[in-house]
């Protein structure tokens, strides 16, 4: 069960307190406040856990300082929608937006190699319009002898390149919990000239004290990817874990499942699910078409599969987009194989855009259709 306060309801007013003793005539509850800051308005919300069927809904909406009672039988307790009527859907993070209607493109190396590369990487994404990126530096490789990122020593000169480029968020992989720290300390020593989105990856989807410990820090967004052999259900409950932390700033991303069946793509590739994730939840979804093809190869007309993937889930509404580009895709110290060059990334661009209008042809479409028939 979950409260929506009134908006004049903080902490420590008489009418939060009196809603407190009342709850505490139902033992068993765990009873947590949470904050949402909106657009408009910051919003506090009650999550009673635990036996609620016996506590009185007419009761909790009759009192002062109460705007709603919402009885939740989803799982999805914070990352649901039964809020956005108050809370709109999405957040906005170092000057960017992330909602379920927007599109933005996180183009980069899986791990950085140079500075030299990251810096043509950053002002290939300038002349292009683009202001986010992704650049791993903690990178966990299946091999133990493959290259496994730069690590801590790397971020300085990434985050001080990132400014000099206006890219105003970075997405990044952690593993551990200390790198959580290591990149505020590096952003607060260059004195935050960009933005990062912590990523955690599809091997660590089910890593709970990773993704607590993401969950507990709000200074952060969080992009989390689909374990590769999860479920739809497994990733979000784990999506719900961050959330419940503290830290409800996330985007879902579809990276394909791990099956023989894909064949001969490194993944079969999810995309149909990017409005799965949006009914479901209030979560901004990204894909990521380089993973799930993990090749660049053409069909007769000259289109990659990487991009048919992204136009799949772009034109299912999909609102970010990780794809791997390197100056020089030969050289890379991973995933060159799949990685865009720069002539083909601008390529990548476009199509996206001609998917993305087709896209808002279509919604615009079917949502005339929705009002004709609620007016009839």
């Amino acid at each position: 069960m979950i409260l929506i306060l009134k908006e004049n309801v903080d902490k420590g007013s008489q009418e939060l307190n009196r809603i407190y003793e009342f709850l505490e005539n139902f033992p068993g509850l765990n009873i947590r406040i949470v904050e949402l800051t909106g657009e408009t308005r910051t919003v506090r919300e009650i999550h009673l856990i635990g036996p609620t069927h016996n506590v009185p809904e007419e009761v909790l909406s009759a009192m002062r300082g109460v705007e709603r009672v919402v009885r939740v039988s989803t799982k999805y307790r914070q990352i649901g929608r039964h809020d956005i009527n108050f809370v709109p859907v999405g957040f906005n993070y170092n000057g960017v937006k992330f909602d379920q209607d927007g599109m933005n493109i996180f183009a980069g190396p899986c791990a950085v190699d140079t500075p030299e590369y990251v810096e043509q990487t950053f002002s290939i994404l300038k002349d292009l319009g683009i202001e986010t990126a992704r650049m791993g530096a903690y990178k966990p490789r299946t091999s133990p002898y493959d290259f496994q990122g730069h690590g801590a020593k790397c971020l300085p000169w990434v985050f001080e390149l990132a400014g000099k480029y206006d890219i105003k968020v970075i997405a990044m992989e952690v593993l551990r919990e200390v790198h959580i720290e290591e990149i505020l300390n590096a952003l607060e020593d260059a004195g935050n000239p960009t933005g990062v989105m912590l990523q955690i990856g599809t091997r660590n989807a089910q890593n709970f004290e990773l993704l607590k410990a993401v969950g507990s820090q709000t200074k952060l967004p969080v992009l989390y990817k689909r374990g590769m052999g999860l479920t739809i259900e497994e990733s979000l409950n784990a999506c719900e874990y961050i959330a419940s932390e503290g830290n409800r700033n996330i985007v879902f991303c579809l990276r394909g499942i791990k099956t023989s069946m894909s064949a001969p793509h490194r993944n079969m590739v999810d995309f149909i699910h990017v409005p799965v994730i949006q009914r479901l939840t209030r979560l901004p979804v990204c894909i990521d078409p380089s993973h799930s093809i993990g090749s660049k190869d053409r069909a007769p007309n000259g289109l990659m599969d990487i991009f048919s993937a992204a136009a799949q889930g772009v034109i299912a509404g999909a609102n970010m987009i990780l794809v791997e580009c390197h100056p020089e895709p030969e050289k890379a110290l991973c995933d060159g194989h799949q990685s865009l060059t720069p002539r083909e990334l601008e390529l990548f661009v476009n199509d996206v855009a001609i998917a993305r209008e087709a896209f808002e042809k279509r919604a615009n479409t079917y949502s005339q259709e929705m009002l004709r028939e609620m007016s009839q």
